[in-house]
C-alpha cells in the first residue's frame, strides 16, 4: 500500500507544481497580491508530496521490497543498510526523483528564507523554479517511473553495480545534484530579473547565496566523485576527462564565474547582462549534464541509463528553457543598463579577465566533451577526445587564472595602480619564483610541471595571505574582526592554489612499477621496500574476494601494511579492485594485486604518488572557504535591507 501512496504523491506534486507556475506568474503580471501569495504553500506542498513519494521509495529499499522492480534490480537482501539506502539513487529512476526533491528543497527554502524578497520577484522566482519541477516530475512520471510492481515477485534482488557499493559514491550524488540543482536557483533568479526589467545591486546581493551554496556542494560531489575513482577503480587516477566528469566540471566552472561577476553587480553595478547570462548558462550546464549522463549520446563508465527516448525529453527540457531564457534574455538585454564605468586597471577588469578564462576554460571542455558526437554526426566516424587534448588545452587557461589571481585579487574598485599593487605582492612572488628555481635545480629529471605548479601554488596561497593582511591594515589584532567573505576568499583562493601543486606534484613526480611477485618476496620502488607477505581468499557480507597483504618499509622500519583486494559479487557476477593505500601527507603508497599467474607469483602494481591527498585537501578548504562567505552576516542580512527600496517599486 506504501507504494501506491508513494506514487499517487509523486502525481499529485505535478497539478501542485504547474499550480505553483502558473497563478504566481499572473499574480505577479497583475500585481494580484492574492495570486502571488499562492507560490509560498505551492512550494512547501510540492516539497511535502515528493518527500513522501521519496521516503515510500527509501523504505521499499530498506525492506527489501522486491515486488518493486526498481529495488529488484537495484538491491539485494544481503547488501548492507548504507548501499540499500543509496541504492535509491544508485539507478535512474531513483535519481531523478532525489533531483526532484532537491529542486522542491530549493524552492522551498526560497519561499522560506525569502520573506524580505519584493513580492512580484519572488512571485516569479518560485514561478520559474515551478516550472522547473514540472518538467522533471513529467520526465519522471512518464519516462522513469520508480514505481512499477513486478506481477511475480522474485526471492531476491539482483543487486547493486559493485562499483557503487563504496561510501564515497553513496554520498557523491547527493552533493552533486545539490550542486546541480542549486543552479536552478540562480536561473530562476535570472529570468525573474529579466521579467522585472531590472536588475541592480539587490538582485545580485539575493542571488549569490543561492549560487554559492551550490557551488560549494558542487566542489564538494566533483572532490567526492575524484576521491571515489583514485581508490576504487584500481587504475590510481583522479581525473579521466570522462563526459560524466567533464559534465560537472563545466557547470562548476561557469557558477564560478557567475560568483565572481555577480559581486561586480552588486558592488558597481555593471556586468549586468554578462551576469544574467552567466546564471542562465550556469543551469544549461547542469541540464547538459543530465543529458549526458543519461541519453547514452556518449560512452561513459558512469553513465546511469541509456535510453535514446529518455534523451530527448531532457534534450526538450534543455532546448525549452534555454531557449525561452536566452530568447527572454535577447528581448530584455536592452534595459539592463550598467551604470558603473572602470578603468582598465581595476577590480572590475580584473574579474573580468576571470570570467573569460573561467568561461573559455569551460567552452574547451564542452567542444572536447561534445566533438565525438558532432564528429560523428558531420564526417560519419567517431573521434575519441583523451586527456592530452584536454590536458593541451585547458592547463594554459588556468595557469593564467593562476598567475592573475592575486594581482587582480588586490586591484582598487573603479581604478588601480598597477605598480603600487605588484609593490605589494613583490615578496610573494620572489617567494614563490625563488622556490620553483630550487625546485628545478633539485630535479634529478628536470621537468617543469613540478615548478611550475610550486610556483603557482605558492603564488596564490602567498598572494593571498598578502591580501588578508592588507585588508587587516597589517595589524594581527585586526585579523579576527574581519568579515567572513574576506576569510572565505582567503581560505578558497589558498585551496585552489594547493590543488594545482597537489595536481602539478603528482604529475610530475609519480612512480609507476608493475612486476609478478612471489609469496613472500621484496623488492624496492623508489626507496620503499615493498613485500608481498601473503595472499588469501575472505569473504565480505556479500562478495568474495581475493587479499593480498604487503609490508612497506624504508630503511628497515615499518612505514604501513597494506591490503589490496579482488573482489567477486556472486549476484552482479562483477569483479572489482580495491587497492591498499598508505596514506601520507607528502606521499601515498599505492599497492593493487592482481590475479595468480601460471608460473606462480601475483601481479603487484605499485605506485608512489607525491601530494595526492593535496589535491582533495585543497577541494575541501575552497568549499571550507564557501561556508565562510555563505556565513557571512552581510549576505545575509544586508540583502533585506536593500531589497526594500532597490526592487519593491520595479515595475513589469
Amino acid at each position: 500500500m506504501y507504494i501506491e501512496l508513494g506514487h499517487l504523491a509523486l502525481i499529485l506534486a505535478l497539478p501542485v507544481a504547474l499550480i505553483q507556475t502558473i497563478l504566481p506568474m499572473i499574480g505577479a503580471h497583475r500585481n494580484d497580491a492574492l495570486l502571488m501569495r499562492v507560490a509560498g504553500p505551492a512550494a512547501m506542498m510540492q516539497l511535502i508530496l515528493i518527500l513522501l513519494s521519496f521516503l515510500a521509495l527509501t523504505w521499499g529499499f530498506v525492506t527489501s521490497d522486491f515486488s518493486l522492480q526498481l529495488v529488484t534490480v537495484n538491491s539485494h537482501s544481503a547488501k548492507p543498510m548504507l548501499y540499500k539506502i543509496s541504492g535509491v539513487w544508485g539507478n535512474h529512476e531513483g535519481s531523478v526523483l532525489l533531483w526532484s526533491l532537491i529542486l522542491a528543497l530549493f524552492g522551498a527554502a526560497a519561499a522560506v528564507f525569502g520573506a524580505d524578497l519584493p513580492a512580484r520577484l519572488k512571485s516569479r522566482v518560485l514561478s520559474v523554479q515551478g516550472a522547473v519541477g514540472v518538467a522533471f516530475l513529467a520526465f519522471i512520471l512518464f519516462t522513469s517511473n520508480p514505481f512499477l510492481r513486478l506481477e511475480f515477485p522474485p526471492l531476491n534482488g539482483q543487486g547493486l553495480n559493485p562499483l557503487l557499493q563504496d561510501p564515497g559514491l553513496a554520498f557523491h550524488p547527493p552533493f552533486l545534484y545539490l550542486g546541480y540543482v542549486g543552479l536552478s536557483m540562480a536561473f530562476s533568479f535570472a529570468v525573474a530579473a529579466l521579467l522585472e526589467g531590472r536588475v541592480d545591486a539587490a538582485w545580485a546581493r539575493w542571488v549569490r547565496p543561492w549560487t554559492l551554496a551550490a557551488w560549494i556542494f558542487l566542489t564538494i560531489g566533483i572532490a567526492l566523485g575524484s576521491w571515489w575513482a583514485y581508490y576504487e577503480l584500481g587504475w590510481g587516477g583522479f581525473w579521466f576527462w570522462d563526459p560524466v566528469e567533464n559534465a560537472s566540471f563545466m557547470p562548476w566552472l561557469v557558477a564560478t564565474a557567475l560568483l565572481h561577476s555577480a559581486i561586480v553587480v552588486e558592488k558597481r553595478e555593471t556586468l549586468k547582462s554578462w551576469t544574467i547570462l552567466l546564471a542562465i548558462l550556469a543551469f544549461g550546464f547542469s541540464l547538459m549534464g543530465t543529458f549526458i549522463v543519461r541519453s547514452g549520446v556518449l560512452t561513459s563508465v558512469h553513465a546511469f541509463a541509456n535510453d535514446p527516448e529518455r534523451g530527448m525529453f531532457i534534450l526538450m527540457i534543455l532546448a525549452i528553457f534555454m531557449g525561452g531564457a536566452l530568447t527572454l534574455f535577447a528581448a530584455r538585454a536592452h534595459v539592463m543598463e550598467s551604470k558603473g564605468v572602470f578603468a582598465l586597471v581595476s577590480r572590475e577588469s580584473g574579474l573580468v579577465l576571470n570570467n573569460v578564462l573561467l568561461v573559455v576554460s569551460a567552452f574547451v571542455v564542452f567542444v572536447g566533451t561534445i566533438w565525438p558526437v558532432v564528429s560523428e554526426l558531420a564526417f560519419d566516424r567517431p573521434l575519441s577526445v583523451g586527456a592530452p587534448f584536454f590536458n593541451t588545452a585547458f592547463s594554459p587557461f588556468i595557469l593564467a587564472l593562476a598567475l592573475f589571481l592575486p594581482i587582480g585579487a588586490m586591484f582598487s574598485w573603479k581604478r588601480a595602480k598597477a605598480g603600487r599593487v605588484i609593490k605589494t605582492l613583490s615578496l610573494a612572488g620572489l617567494v614563490a619564483i625563488s622556490a620553483a628555481i630550487l625546485l628545478w635545480a633539485m630535479q634529478t629529471d628536470k621537468s617543469a610541471l613540478g615548478p611550475v605548479g610550486l610556483f603557482a601554488g605558492l603564488w596564490i596561497g602567498l598572494g593571498s595571505v598578502t591580501e588578508l593582511w592588507q585588508r587587516a591594515g597589517r595589524k594581527p589584532t585586526r585579523l579576527l574582526r574581519l568579515p567572513g567573505a574576506d576569510w572565505g576568499k582567503f581560505i578558497s583562493h589558498s585551496g585552489f592554489g594547493v590543488v594545482i601543486f597537489g595536481i602539478s606534484g603528482l604529475v610530475a613526480w609519480e612512480v609507476e612499477d608493475i612486476r609478478i611477485a612471489q609469496i613472500g618476496e621484496s623488492f624496492e620502488v623508489s626507496g620503499f621496500e615493498i613485500t608481498l607477505e601473503s595472499v588469501q581468499d575472505v569473504q565480505g557480507p556479500n562478495y568474495f574476494a581475493t587479499q593480498g597483504s604487503l609490508l612497506v618499509t624504508r630503511d628497515g622500519v615499518e612505514i604501513a601494511r597494506v591490503h589490496p583486494e579482488r573482489r567477486n559479487y556472486p549476484v552482479a557476477a562483477m569483479p572489482t579492485t580495491e587497492a591498499g593505500i598508505a596514506n601520507g601527507v607528502m606521499r601515498d603508497i599505492y599497492l593493487v594485486v592482481g590475479d595468480a599467474q601460471t608460473g606462480g607469483g601475483y601481479t603487484v602494481r605499485s605506485h608512489i604518488k607525491p601530494f595526492a591527498n593535496w589535491i582533495w585537501g585543497g577541494a575541501i578548504f575552497m568549499a571550507l572557504g564557501g561556508f565562510f562567505s555563505l556565513f557571512d552576516r552581510r549576505m545575509r542580512v544586508a540583502s533585506g535591507a536593500r531589497s526594500g527600496g532597490a526592487l519593491k517599486g520595479s515595475k513589469t
